[in-house]
């Protein structure tokens, strides 16, 4: 029997539906909407509809939105002066960044510098160490996501054998975290684990974020398994994930598209951040 299809767009609709109803209420209560800052350094063409379609959630979700443009050229101080201008500035509460950003500017100064309340990619070192450590933070949105993904379409977390592929400080390692402080048994694979097939196999719920075009193969698969596809990578045949998508439906229980999985989750929990990041801000405040 095929694999129950998990639709990334109707739960991400879902989710900014809540995050708008909350967005009311938070402007009832403290007479101001939640604000959102993105920074792009650049004219990647990629970029520009990703930051577009997060001012887009905004205004759907009825926060405010900001947007800082600079130059191809722009330089690693540049870059660093507007983020600390947006961290000091008491009317933004979310700073995004939009990587990739060019080779003359260091990402990781950049990451560093947005105060870790206002980090809404969960991506400042201190949010990750929050995490690590199993203790409330600015969660990474992908990761958190994915984490929607299964809780949402009722997969059992607790106590299943969860393997992760990919061990990136953007998906892997955090999803991992999350799973497993959801009691879940977690092995993380990357390209130096032997027998990775045989890791997957084992799987429960499969993670693959390695951005390796159908690299999961329906031989690497446990039958009846939840595969979560974080993959988007761009092909001669269009956007595909890192799952070889219809042998491996065949052999899943459940199994997230490439497009229409994971990725609409992604901007539906910054919105989500976004506000948790405003809420933090009044209670910091005494407001």
């Amino acid at each position: 029997m095929p694999a129950t299809l998990i639709d990334g767009k109707a739960i991400a609709a879902e989710v900014r539906s809540e995050v708008k109803a909350s967005v009311e209420e938070f402007v009832g209560r403290y007479e101001r909407r939640p604000v959102l800052a993105t920074v792009l350094v650049g004219e990647d063409p990629a970029s520009q509809v990703y930051v577009a379609n997060k001012h887009r959630a905004c205004e759907e979700t009825g926060m405010e939105s900001r947007h800082v443009a600079l130059s191809q050229e722009a330089t690693q101080e540049e870059v660093l002066d507007r983020v600390r201008e947006l961290g000091a500035d008491d009317s933004v509460d979310g700073i995004l960044v939009q990587l990739p950003v060019p080779g003359q500017v260091d990402p990781d100064p950049v990451i560093v510098s947005i105060p870790h309340w206002k980090d809404v990619d969960g991506l400042n070192p201190y949010n990750a160490g929050l995490l690590a450590s199993g203790s409330p933070g600015m969660v990474p949105c992908t990761p958190a996501g994915v984490i929607d993904l299964l809780v949402r379409t009722d997969v059992e977390i607790k106590g299943s054998r969860a393997v992760v592929v990919g061990r990136s400080n953007l998906v892997g390692r955090p999803v991992a975290s999350l799973l497993l402080d959801r009691d879940a048994t977690v092995t993380i694979c990357h390209s130096k684990t032997e027998d990775l097939a045989g890791e997957c196999r084992e799987a429960d719920i499969l993670v693959a974020a390695v951005g390796i075009p159908g690299m999961i193969r329906a031989d690497w698969v446990k039958p009846g398994a939840t595969v979560i596809d974080v993959g988007i990578n761009r092909t001669d045949d269009g956007l595909v994930g890192d799952v070889d998508f219809g042998p491996v439906s065949e052999i899943a229980g459940a199994i997230t598209p490439v497009p229409g999985g994971v990725g609409p989750m992604t901007i539906a929990r910054l919105m989500a951040n976004t506000l948790t990041a405003a809420k933090a801000r009044e209670e910091r405040s005494g407001g």
